[in-house]
């Protein structure tokens, strides 16, 4: 029986040691990649905390000045099955936004009666809310629903002849900040886009799922958009609390008859961000404070539920990591093409963190083998050795940086529950990016896309108070 075992076992020794070698060189590449990035955000941080933030005053939302033109703005919220959410959210929005001139969008569908009834009552005795039922039953696509807002935005225009300054993307489930349209209506004459960061929160009883989103966005948002600012390369849109010039999207609707979100794409929002901003026009990402010391921001709910992250992320990967990769294709500029290298290595680095795990679980198998006797396990080799030695040290820098993020926007808390959250996070990741090849399978295969529709949480009306982000004041540089 031994004799039978012994061949497999050293088969898997031989596999254990090529998976480990794999995704070792896989994981200098990219925490090389990381190392860089990180050391030119220290760079950046450090200008402008001593070069910037030390000879002139910073600004707070408040303090910026109001439009001498009287420029309008119209958000556009795509609406399916969020009766739960919609009216909750529409009446905060109308509670905080009291100084700017705007009109909220709502795109429902004819066989969503639910929502259309909850978007009724919110705007009732309200102009500022505009109910807009879509052509077809749902679900189609967001990007479909927010064409269909577009159109009703231009006939308005051309009824009322008074143009719109920007549009404004929110989801149902999103709180958004008293200054967000101070903020925007100061900064859209400046750019084509305008993005806000945007900070995750949790619902109590899910620590683990929802809350490892808020660990990746604090890093997203926190140094990888400041970033891409900063270097000169275009800004994705996050779907939600951002701002598109009307000019620009109007330029783009001339080339494509009329409807400048594309029902083509999983992720039209990102895609949208890079075309208007990317050669000569600007896009901005807005990290400012407001006279409390808080980020000027959308917060909303993220997933709670381990198959809606799954969906969720995995849509997110097909968009950005596969199908756009041959949609937006690649520029002349090195700065854009590393930004957009950065987006599209999420589904690669799934798959080599899947590589890992099998490698680690071969090395406890052999292990137990080698305690019972029936297998020696092979020496590693000098190289590999020391690639793993290399490999822990990126690992914990990797580990520090993160924490780092999630302590100045969640706190010390937060920040020490990101370490185990890594582990859920990779698990996610993991089962996400083969759901997402499966999905650009479909997409080659000329399957149209649909409105992956994820549950989502909004917290009581009356429970609703100021989420305040602990942003401490050495933060403030950002």
């Amino acid at each position: 029986m031994a004799m039978a075992i012994d061949p497999i076992l050293l088969f898997l020794d031989f596999l254990q040691k090529e998976l480990l070698l794999f995704a070792s060189l896989c994981f200098l590449i990219g925490s090389i990649d990381d190392l860089v990035f990180d050391g030119m955000w220290i760079v950046h941080r450090l200008k402008r905390k001593f070069f910037v933030y030390s000879r002139h005053e910073r600004a707070t939302a408040e303090s910026l000045k109001g439009s001498k033109s009287g420029r309008r703005l119209a958000i556009f919220v795509p609406a399916w099955q969020e009766a739960p959410v919609i009216g909750a959210m529409l009446q905060r929005c109308l509670q905080q936004w009291t100084s700017t001139e705007y009109r909220i969008y709502v795109g429902c569908y004819p066989n969503d009666s639910e929502t259309v009834a909850a978007v009724a009552t919110a705007c009732s005795g309200t102009a500022k809310v505009r109910l807009v039922i879509c052509h077809n039953n749902g679900p189609t696509t967001k990007a479909d629903c927010l064409n269909h807002l577009w159109a009703a935005l231009c006939r308005d225009e051309v009824e009322e002849m008074r143009n719109y300054a920007a549009v404004i993307l929110h989801d149902a489930e999103d709180l958004v900040h008293p200054q967000s349209l101070k903020l925007f209506e100061h900064l859209i004459g400046r750019a084509a886009l305008v993005q806000l960061p945007v900070i995750p929160r949790r619902a109590n009883g899910s620590r683990w799922i929802a809350g490892h989103y808020g660990d990746e966005f604090a890093e997203l948002h926190g140094k990888q958009m400041v970033m891409r600012e900063a270097l000169g390369a275009s800004i994705p849109s996050a779907g939600v609390g951002c701002a598109f010039a009307r000019d620009g999207l109007l330029n783009l609707s001339l080339q494509t008859q009329g409807k400048p979100f594309d029902a083509e794409s999983m992720t039209e929002d990102y895609e949208l961000g890079l075309n208007l901003t990317s050669g000569k026009s600007r896009g901005i990402f807005a990290r400012l404070r407001d006279q409390h010391g808080q980020l000027v921001a959308t917060q909303e709910f993220f997933p709670d539920k381990l198959d809606d992250a799954i969906r969720q992320k995995s849509r997110w990967m097909a968009g950005i990591s596969l199908s756009g990769w041959d949609r937006l294709g690649w520029k002349d500029n090195w700065r854009e093409n590393w930004m957009r290298l950065r987006d599209r290595k999420a589904s690669l680095a799934a798959i080599v963190l899947a590589i890992a795990y099998f490698a680690v679980i071969l090395t406890i198998l052999l292990l137990v083998a080698q305690i019972l006797g029936v297998h020696s396990v092979q020496p590693v080799s000098q190289f590999l050795r020391i690639l793993l030695f290399i490999n822990a040290g990126l690992l914990v820098w990797r580990i520090i940086s993160k924490c780092y993020f999630v302590f100045a926007l969640y706190g010390l808390r937060e920040a020490i529950l990101s370490v185990p959250r890594t582990i859920v996070a990779n698990l996610i990741n993991i089962l996400a990016s083969w759901r997402a090849i499966g999905h650009y399978i479909d997409h080659l295969a000329g399957h149209p896309a649909t409105w992956e529709k994820t549950r989502h949480f909004y917290p009581e009306a009356e429970n609703i108070r100021e989420l305040r982000t602990q942003h401490s004041v050495r933060e403030r540089s950002q």
